[in-house]
């Protein structure tokens, strides 16, 4: 059979999906020159019409046509919702074992998704007259030959890079030319959400592009046309001919645009041209914060943070137990549809017996009768009809009712990824209740479960469209309805404030109240307890100790406060479960006594100690904990069961409760805290080595070698340091004629901005007498790096200042 008599035949073809079906996919076979399925495998291990397949959720279903490896394949009649098929054939993917291409068809149109791992899904297109040119053919037949020559040349990752680079350098456009940068993001905010629109079908395909296209030969035009096209987004109305849904959500509120120059619309253009559709929503906080930000300029696109990161604290401490919630209110449903009782006396025996009528014994045993449950009379069955339906429906409604805060929320992504694991849970289920015969049920789960506090105005907003279009992508993927007008809906859950301390009275500043919810998931900010004051202000700084005082120690890194307010609010009962990130420095020091904290109220039941994350564009390596009141009886460490995790985030002995050892007093110290720019390069040191003194004390006295924990574990740097901190007053210290004059004119005027003023500026602000004294007899001491990984030990000269 040759392409035109194909196309003759079954252009006029009108049977039904099951009349027709069968004999429109084995002439495929003779028009590409393919064995047909009973030839080419005898057994339908490989090839076969009516593979069986167990879809999501467990109930037994069918696949049109199966080839192992290759493709799976749906019918549905003449011009009949292929989205519907795609929707079907999906639920079987896995039962097929994954095949690389998913294929719908309805004897007029053939559409062929890909299914590759871990690349963008891609659509071929095949029209019956398609079938008559080289490259339709050519596609047709690599389904049965060469699947993996349709597999995507670029990788969902790559094309989300490439995204993020066209958006943030319209950005850095925007903010060349003096736009103020949240005028502009909110801006492209809109010009983001209209290009996903359009991908996924919300908007019509091609209207934006169409817009950008009537720019082109006069930019002045674009301007008009985009307010006109968002005025109607915001609240539903005509854009031209087209009509257009009413998304409102805030998000077009207020549709302020901004005029465009012909090189601004060029970069627009390019980006519109991306498919949007499946692009990582986790990419746009990344994309916006890098363009807008002129220190992260050469960073634009290179990093953000992937949906399996962020899994890998969401799963243990939102989806575990929801789960576990799951699989008992199952187990309940199929023993009360089959034995009218909700818990009979032996549920595995009653379940087995349910399923396959014997309950099997151990490995290698006979299997042994059971008694087969007699069959339920009408009034008894519909009895647990009602009672399975009032199972499933509570369960529906615990997961609409779920709560999930992100305290530290940034742009979103791990509201978003939360929210699509509730949505694949609750698909589950309502795929179990239809297999079973329970009535249907409208998806439930919705954003504004989600609750978040951000203290940056600009990525507040920015995290509701995250979650948003990752909320309006899982539906696209899975052939999901959109939402009922409007598409969008404002997030009020999502705050913008402070989350560790309240200043709305600024002279009372006390803890902030975060809201009563089931689940805390968030990445704190990483910021080292050494760089509070530098980061957040001296006043910032001291308001916090005071609120925190004998909670989180004073040297403990900001993180901390983040999980200690966690805990806190586990122990009030306002939260169930919480999963933070934290550097690994939360494992030691200052830092451990938030998680010792933990562990007298409550419990870590998760923890990965240690694992590569990326920050800023840089990889750094972080720890994750899960924390609750002691309940959850599993502990999982760095993915291996324990039987417990300590503090110290091991599972061996705890070092956690070590106790001091009084002859081990006075024999460790820690080093000098400068405060100051004290340090010299090598050539500076030299020089005043060099230099003369009125009484002819040495110049080596003050000015010394200088290592710090980074030249112990790495190469040292060769910094020297003006030590004049063993003097008794300004008077003796001016004796050091040049090294007190170097001091005098960098450290003071610096350490007038210093919380001490410029008070004895010529001392460190902590010289460590009590080390000084316990080293003056020595010719060498023993030093340590406090933070890092590995606690080796290496010898010092005692001349060297720590």
């Amino acid at each position: 059979m040759n392409a035109q008599e194909f196309i003759g035949k079954w252009r006029q073809v009108e049977l039904r999906e099951r009349q027709a079906c069968q004999e429109h996919f084995l002439d495929l076979c003779e028009l590409v020159g393919h064995p047909k399925p009973a030839a080419f495998d005898p057994t339908g291990e490989r090839f076969c019409f009516e593979r069986g397949a167990k879809k999501l959720g467990g109930e037994d279903g069918w696949a049109d046509v199966w080839r192992k490896g290759y493709f799976g394949w749906e019918y549905k009649g003449k011009r009949k919702d292929l989205k519907a098929a795609y929707k079907q054939l999906n639920d079987y993917r896995e039962d097929l074992e994954n095949p690389p291409l998913l294929v719908v068809c309805d004897m007029e149109r053939i559409e062929i998704h890909t299914n590759f791992t871990n690349t963008d899904s891609q659509v071929y297109d095949l029209s019956l007259d398609d079938l008559a040119t080289p490259e339709g053919m050519r596609t047709l037949r690599a389904v049965f030959f060469d699947p993996e020559s349709l597999r995507p040349t670029r990788q969902r990752v790559e094309i989300t890079k490439e995204v993020a680079r066209n958006v943030g350098e319209l950005a850095q456009a925007l903010r060349s030319r003096g736009v103020d940068p949240h005028e502009a993001a909110r801006f492209l905010d809109r010009l983001v959400f209209c290009m996903f629109a359009e991908d996924v079908g919300l908007l019509r395909k091609g209207l934006f592009g169409e817009v950008l296209a009537n720019a082109r030969q006069d930019p002045k035009r674009l301007r008009p046309m985009l307010a006109t096209l968002f005025d109607a987004m915001a609240s539903g109305g005509f854009f031209g001919s087209e009509e257009i849904k009413r998304f409102n959500g805030n998000l077009f509120n207020d549709a302020a645009v901004l005029e465009l120059l012909p090189n601004e619309i060029k970069l627009l253009d390019a980006a519109a041209k991306a498919d949007w559709s499946d692009v990582e929503p986790a990419v746009f906080g990344t994309l916006f914060e890098r363009g807008l930000d002129p220190d992260k300029r050469s960073q634009i696109g290179a990093h953000f943070t992937s949906r399996e990161d962020i899994e890998t604290l969401v799963e243990p401490v939102v989806m575990q137990p929801l789960r576990r919630e799951w699989d008992e209110c199952r187990e309940m449903v199929v023993s009360v549809l089959a034995t009218g009782k909700k818990r009979p006396d032996n549920v595995g025996a009653a379940l087995a017996a349910a399923r396959v009528g014997v309950e099997r014994g151990v490995a290698g045993a006979k299997p042994r009768p059971t008694k087969t449950p007699q069959p339920l009379s009408p009034a008894a069955l519909r009895k647990a009809r009602l009672e399975a339906d009032t199972l499933v429906r509570n369960f529906l409604d615990r997961l609409a009712s779920v709560k999930v805060l992100d305290p530290a929320c940034g742009s979103g992504n791990f509201l978003y990824v939360t929210l699509q694991k509730l949505m694949g849970l609750e698909r589950e289920v309502l795929g179990f209740a239809a297999a079973h015969g329970v009535p249907s049920f409208i998806p439930s789960v919705d954003p504004r479960q989600l609750h978040g506090i951000e203290i940056n105005p600009y990525a507040a907003e920015l995290a509701q469209m995250t979650v948003w279009i990752g909320y309006l992508q899982w539906m696209n993927q899975h052939g999901s309805p959109w939402p009922a007008d409007p598409v969008l809906k404002p997030m009020d859950s999502i705050r913008c404030r402070d989350a560790i301390l309240d200043l709305s009275d600024p002279e009372h500043p006390k803890e902030p109240d975060w809201p009563a919810v089931d689940f805390i998931v968030s990445n704190p900010p990483f910021l080292g307890g050494k760089l509070l004051r530098r980061g957040l202000t001296d006043a910032y700084v001291d308001d916090l100790f005071e609120v925190w005082r004998g909670r989180v120690p004073a040297e403990a890194d900001l993180c901390c406060y983040w999980f200690e307010k966690a805990r806190r609010q586990i122990e009030d009962g306002r939260c169930s479960r919480a999963g933070l990130l934290a550097t690994q420095g939360i494992r030691g020091g200052a830092n451990r006594k938030v998680l010792e904290r933990i562990k007298q109220t409550g419990d870590i039941f998760f923890a990965v100690s240690d694992r590569e994350w990326v920050l800023d564009g840089a990889n750094v390596h972080v720890s994750m904990v899960g924390q609750d009141d002691g309940r959850e009886q599993a502990r999982v460490l760095n993915g291996v069961a324990v039987s417990r995790i300590n503090a110290d985030l091991g599972a061996a002995t705890s070092t956690a409760a070590a106790k001091r050892l009084d002859e081990n007093g006075n024999l460790s110290f820690m080093g000098i805290t400068p405060s100051g720019p004290f340090v010299l390069s090598d050539q500076e040191a030299r020089h005043l080595l060099g230099e003369p003194n009125p009484r002819c004390n040495p110049n080596s006295d003050v000015v010394r070698p200088w290592l710090n924990g980074q030249d112990l574990t790495r190469r040292s740097a060769g910094n020297w340091i003006l030590d004049l901190g063993a003097v008794a007053d300004e008077q003796g210290a001016s004796l050091y004629e040049r090294p007190f004059a170097v001091v005098k004119s960098r450290v003071e005027v610096a350490r007038r901005e210093y919380r001490t003023g410029g008070k004895n500026f010529w001392r460190f602000e902590r010289p460590r007498p009590e080390l000084r004294k316990a080293a003056a007899a020595m010719s060498r001491y023993l030093a340590r790096s406090m933070v890092a990984k590995h606690g080796f030990l290496v010898f010092v000269d005692a001349i060297v200042v720590p």
